[in-house]
């Protein structure tokens, strides 16, 4: 396949194309499930599927690499182009896409002179690193080497975050060096100072918006009348934070008039095609007046559901697309089958404060440090300290904190503290002797914005009686590993462990509600399935059939702060987003 870009219009073949494409992110969805996505892609008429590459996944330390199972990227360009869809790769370093911290290694945090972004010595160090290891997977499947893989993008939105020009250029002239010889572009808002500080010589401008294509274009024809007219990420939803009042949803019928716009003026790239889940701890968070961490989900109110079904969207969005293609359109593949196992009873539990030393190795510290320097990025930290005389309702205090922490005198909850309370303290009170115990969880880094480098467990100085006390165990709680924990003594209260099993005759897409439990997350046959919280708007978390066995499953619920009846869970058939 060979593919041109001459002026403002794309070629394949020596023909004129319109490219029509869906997101598609290949770590949010089971490797198993790749096939039937693109198939309903090409029932709706599109001939290109995009993605967003997840550095953090593809690199968890700065020693190790990982490009299996659901990070096999190569394979996931591959099994698109056997389905006869063309490639977009977004490879970052940076991707936002409500991701924790934006698709970048929460290791970089604890590089000494780190900045983000910008031609930073050490950032540039390490994501070249990452960059030759990536495309070492892509460049086999570019169409200039026979493959599918069309177009790669330079960074991501880059005009909202900053201006280093030099910046850019050195990535763009590192895709180069590498061998990536496909056209290359940039994505950014729509004003004119985002496209003045976003774009760069050599690299197609596309932009991002949902909405009122003739005036989101307006700058863009104006700066670049010969470029071609492609909205990078026509959205087609919204995503969920925690304590939203409802699942975000948009309207079938004016999204599907967009799309006639769009593709009347030029290229489209539907984000989300499918927005699939932010599996374990990976969903990312929003902070300007307040922090706001995103949910499990990430359905996105796209063309397909969580779980892959079509949706009135999708059928919009084809009778709009029919009139742009002169094939006719595959048969639609029918939606995966569901099914509701029932309920479960978690008949054991353990207590988290009665495992620490099961779960981690502690650490010491003369007083309590953020999550990344103990060499922690996701999960939970616990700081420990005995106290050595009597306190009454004695305040502590926290210069910041990330997110959210549990505050324990031996076994007894003194308060909860979290980012957004007005003042981040609680009183205690405790006798001499006694152990103090702060559980912080990282809910998710930043994903946009300013705020991208805040860290995570205790940040910044922690005050009781408005003094420093000193002498802490550290505890860095990964949640990775569970096999040591002790169920042997049965726990109430809160930050437990609550375990069960359950025999299956067959494995099928099913989703898990946790309707009496209140915080935490879930482990499924080793696999994490992300968070859950009462407040919504989520209630329950999907499960892919793949994660199913026939046969005996074990499943782990953690609730951090205590559950309102019967440890008991049920696997329904139908999703419920709020």
């Amino acid at each position: 396949m060979e593919f041109k870009v001459i002026k403002n219009q794309f070629y394949k073949d020596g023909k004129p194309i319109k490219l029509i494409s869906g997101a598609v992110h290949y770590f949010r969805n089971m490797p198993d499930t790749w096939t039937d996505i693109f198939k309903k892609m090409k029932a709706m008429g599109c001939n290109c599927v995009e993605t967003y590459c997840a550095w953090n996944m593809h690199q968890p330390s700065p020693d190790k690499f990982c490009f299996e199972g659901n990070l096999n990227i190569a394979e996931f360009i591959k099994t698109a182009g056997e389905a006869g869809l063309m490639v977009i790769v977004r490879p970052g370093p940076y991707i936002c896409s409500e991701w924790e911290f934006g698709g970048l290694p929460w290791w970089l945090q604890t590089m000494e002179d780190m900045e983000i972004r910008c031609m930073n010595e050490t950032y540039i160090k390490y994501f070249d690193e990452y960059l030759d290891h990536l495309f070492d997977e892509i460049r086999p499947l570019l169409s200039t080497n026979g493959g599918p893989v069309i177009m790669l993008q330079c960074e991501n939105e880059y005009g909202y975050y900053g201006d280093d020009k030099a910046y850019l250029e050195y990535l763009r002239d590192g895709y180069r060096r590498r061998g990536i010889d496909v056209p290359l572009f940039t994505s950014d808002g729509v004003e004119e100072s985002e496209l003045l500080d976003g774009t760069i010589d050599g690299c197609i401008p596309t932009l991002n918006f949902g909405s009122h294509v003739e005036e989101r274009f307006k700058t863009h024809d104006r700066l670049f009348p010969d470029a071609p007219k492609m909205c990078m990420e026509m959205w087609n939803g919204w995503f969920d934070a925690w304590g939203d009042e409802a699942h975000h949803t948009t309207s079938a019928e004016s999204y599907a008039n967009v799309i006639n716009d769009m593709l009347t003026k030029g290229s489209v790239n539907m984000y989300m095609f499918i927005g699939g889940t932010n599996f374990g701890f990976t969903s990312g968070a929003n902070h300007y007046e307040k922090f706001a961490p995103d949910v499990t989900s990430y359905d996105y109110d796209a063309m397909l559901t969580e779980c892959g079904d079509v949706t009135p969207k999708y059928y919009a969005v084809r009778d709009v697309i029919k009139n742009f293609v002169d094939e006719e359109l595959p048969e639609i593949p029918a939606n995966r089958a569901k099914k509701a196992f029932g309920k479960v009873k978690l008949t054991q539990s353990a207590s988290l404060l009665d495992n620490l030393d099961n779960l981690s190795s502690p650490l010491f510290s003369d007083i309590p440090h953020c999550m990344e320097k103990y060499g922690i990025g996701y999960g939970y930290i616990a700081y420990q300290s005995t106290l050595h005389r009597d306190y009454s309702d004695t305040k502590l205090s926290f210069e910041s904190i990330g997110d959210r922490a549990h505050i324990y005198v031996e076994d007894r909850l003194q308060g909860i503290v979290y980012i957004n309370d007005e003042e981040l303290c609680v009183n205690i009170n405790a006798k001499a002797g006694e152990t103090l115990t702060i559980l912080a969880e990282n809910m998710g880094r930043v994903n946009f914005g300013p705020k991208m480098m805040r860290k995570k467990g205790i940040a910044g100085r922690l005050l009781l009686g408005n003094k420093i006390h000193f002498a802490w165990n550290v505890y860095p709680l990964p949640m990775n590993n569970l096999d040591k924990l002790d169920y042997n003594k049965n726990s109430s209260g809160k930050s437990v462990f609550y375990r069960g099993s359950f025999e299956l005759d067959e494995t099928a897409d099913t989703f898990l509600r946790l309707d009496n439990f209140t915080k935490g997350f879930v482990i499924l046959n080793g696999f994490n399935l992300g968070r859950y919280w009462e407040i919504g708007p989520q209630k329950t978390l999907y499960v892919p059939a793949s994660l199913l066995k026939k046969g005996n499953n074990e499943i782990i619920v953690f609730d951090s702060d205590g559950i309102k009846s019967t440890p008991e869970i049920e696997f329904t058939d139908k999703p419920d987003l709020g």
